[in-house]
């Protein structure tokens, strides 16, 4: 679990406390801002995910290459020369999906944080619909 994991999480926890206290003491604007830190919490976390993952990707290349070169004693040169470019791929390929995750993570947020007045309409006809339902007893 990486940092953006946990603030995301942490973010989306605070964000569902300020929803519901503006639940329960009826003002929108506790509500609204709380759906909108609930959202940039999943976008945080999500991105940190996608990053841990990417990382996790870039190593088991290192570790394909390392395998590839033990394995390949009879074929040293052969395995080796395989095995460096395993490693180098691997590396491009963690690198590239590294920064993948960062710019749509990037992305996310921005959108978000763009949208904040139609983020925010969303979450509060959803909260009225729920309030709406839950009422109706």
């Amino acid at each position: 679990m990486n940092r953006d994991q946990i603030e995301g999480g942490i973010r989306n926890l605070k964000g569902r406390g300020r929803t519901a206290l503006g639940a329960v003491t009826g003002r929108a604007r506790p509500q609204a801002e709380g759906a909108y830190e609930q959202i940039a919490g999943v976008a945080q976390s999500a991105y940190g995910r996608t990053r841990e993952r990417a990382e996790e990707l870039y190593e088991d290349g290192y570790r394909f290459a390392d395998e590839a070169a033990t394995r390949g004693r009879h074929f040293r040169d052969e395995a080796v020369e395989h095995g460096r470019h395993l490693h180098r791929e691997a590396r491009s390929r963690g690198r590239y999906l590294r920064d993948e995750a960062n710019r749509r993570g990037r992305d996310l947020a921005i959108r978000a944080d763009e949208n904040r007045g139609t983020t925010l309409a969303l979450v509060a006809v959803a909260a009225f619909g729920l309030g709406w339902l839950v009422s109706r007893r």
